[in-house]
């Protein structure tokens, strides 16, 4: 039996009454994005506007409202994108719902293609400041953030400032309450030299220095790092190998984990409860099997007790 084709699937995120609705029906609108397959379009949020599928050039276009989270289940989305023959999926999210309940909703052949949030700039710093993790929920994912209402005489680093502190990757745009749209280009260089072949980490970057590995831990592959670490054996672990890393809060209390990556010592060590250390070693990045991804690994050159951070959670502010 012939593997079944993976079904892009394009998601608009935001809040209500950001203009997803007007984005959304746009982009179907426009010959970069309406090229000829049938689209299924789920509508998550019942807002003012209304999509006007007689405007859409493309008619292969099927809308289905979802009015309830309970609608997200496989078979229920399955049966909705068989039923249109769907050769893409179009899906405009509801803002106060989690996007990990859609994702493990999504059947097995449909794939997560492209993630843009839209956001009205007027009333995006209150729902920040108000709902921060539904926020945060949006942005870890969204690869365009599309920030549109905003008056001429207003600041970009507020926003800026917020996507940044969740993503270094995502891109930011802004569209004037005349229409016209400008790309983010402020810079954001880290806080330490990474072209540096030792890198001395400061506590107060560790957060940031974390993501950026993790992003991209080609960067570190060769260089040797010194930082300020809680050190953790795991029973799992072979005996040389123990985790370095820190907790890192992204958004609020609840969210906050231990993010760190393994490092092997030649010598013996056994980390107590609660034990942090100034550690240096050498990042490689090796491959894991089977997903493949890279996984970058410490190895130790020298440690010593230390005492914890005056800030023990890591923050990206």
């Amino acid at each position: 039996m012939p593997e079944q084709e993976m079904i892009p699937v394009y998601l608009f995120v935001g809040f209500l009454e950001a203009g997803k609705t007007r984005f959304v029906q746009e982009a179907l609108s426009d010959d970069r994005f309406a090229t000829g397959e049938r689209t299924l379009l789920l509508v998550c949020e019942d807002g003012e506007e209304e999509y006007d599928l007689s405007k859409i050039p493309q008619k292969d276009v099927f809308l289905h409202i979802i009015g309830d989270a309970f609608e997200l289940e496989p078979q229920n989305l399955k049966k909705l994108a068989d039923e249109c023959r769907a050769e893409r999926v179009v899906i405009e999210y509801n803002g106060m719902w989690m996007l990990n309940d859609l994702f493990e909703a999504m059947p097995e052949e449909w794939g997560i293609y492209q993630v843009v949030m839209v956001a009205d700039a007027s009333t995006f710093l209150n729902y920040n400041q108000n709902m921060r993790s539904l926020v945060v929920d949006k942005l870890n994912v969204a690869e365009l953030v599309y920030f549109n209402r905003l008056p001429r005489s207003a600041e970009f680093q507020p926003y800026h400032q917020i996507v940044r502190g969740i993503s270094r990757q995502t891109e930011i745009y802004y569209e004037f309450e005349d229409g016209q749209t400008v790309v983010d280009d402020i810079e954001d260089p880290l806080p330490f030299d990474t072209e540096a072949d030792e890198i001395v980490l400061e506590d107060r970057d560790f957060a940031l220095w974390f993501r950026d590995l993790m992003d991209d831990p080609q960067k570190y592959s060769g260089k040797t790092m010194t930082f300020r670490a809680l050190a953790v054996k795991n029973p799992s672990f072979p005996k040389n190998v123990f985790a370095v890393g820190r907790h890192i809060m992204t958004c609020c209390v609840e969210d906050i984990k231990y993010c760190w990556i393994p490092a092997e010592y030649a010598e013996s060590f056994k980390p107590r409860k609660k034990h942090w250390i100034m550690v240096t070693g050498k990042i490689r990045v090796q491959r894991q099997i089977p997903s493949q991804n890279a996984m970058p690994v410490l190895t130790v050159t020298a440690l010593h007790d230390a005492d914890p951070p005056e800030q023990e959670v890591a923050t990206f502010y």
